[in-house]
């Protein structure tokens, strides 16, 4: 039987190791989404689309409708509210308010994980793209640099794609087909096998493993 393509949006609160039920001790990542909860709900018949909009954090009156605070009022969370919207094959199922979506997922289910990595600012090639660099002894004048960029006179400019140095990180990366390792209902934390993308206290999506469906 097709599951259902089901989505959460979550903290990322870091990392940690527990022991399965195979006695091996793995390391997991702990996702919080205590505070996550659908806050619209967009059909075909009125948006043109079949579309989910999860809220995570403290309500915001300026953006959120009457229904949509209504469902957030026991949030307490001082983070401000962050919005994401997930387009779904059919939103039966779904309603604003509907905060329990953890127990659409189940151990070892298959997930992918969508996270913003950590910002390293403005960094050469050898952080950036791996490379290797020049010699290492002295008078080579050419360690930790890329080499030659231009073409001389032709065609006198950079080759568009060149690997250069330059801006490092705060890119949107996916994981996909993480293990759920445990999950814990009453703290609302899902434990995922391995890394994720981001630093701790980060947003994280969390959706069934597209691959594996």
């Amino acid at each position: 039987m097709k599951k259902k393509n089901t989505f959460l949006i979550g903290k990322k609160i870091g990392m940690t190791q527990i022991y399965n039920e195979s006695s091996e001790l793995v390391s997991v990542t702990v996702i919080q989404v205590k505070k996550s909860a659908v806050t619209k709900v967009k059909a075909s018949e009125t948006d043109g689309y079949n579309a989910i909009q999860f809220g995570f954090g403290k309500k915001n009156a300026k953006h959120s409708t009457k229904a949509d605070l209504g469902q957030n009022k026991s949030i307490s969370d001082s983070s401000p509210l962050k919005l994401r919207e997930m387009r779904v094959d059919s939103t039966d199922g779904y309603a604003i308010g509907d905060v329990d979506l953890l127990k659409e997922f189940a151990v070892s289910d298959v997930v992918d994980v969508i996270g913003t990595t950590k910002g390293r600012g403005f960094a050469g090639v050898m952080k950036r793209h791996n490379f290797c660099g020049g010699p290492a002894s002295h008078g080579s004048m050419f360690h930790r640099r890329g080499g030659s960029y231009g073409q001389r006179q032709w065609v006198g400019h950079v080759f568009k794609g060149r690997k250069m140095p330059g801006h490092f990180g705060c890119d949107r990366r996916t994981i996909q087909n993480l293990l759920v390792v445990k999950i814990d209902h009453d703290r609302e934390l899902l434990l995922v096998k391995g890394s994720v993308p981001g630093a701790k206290n980060g947003l994280v999506l969390v959706r069934r493993a597209i691959k594996s469906l």
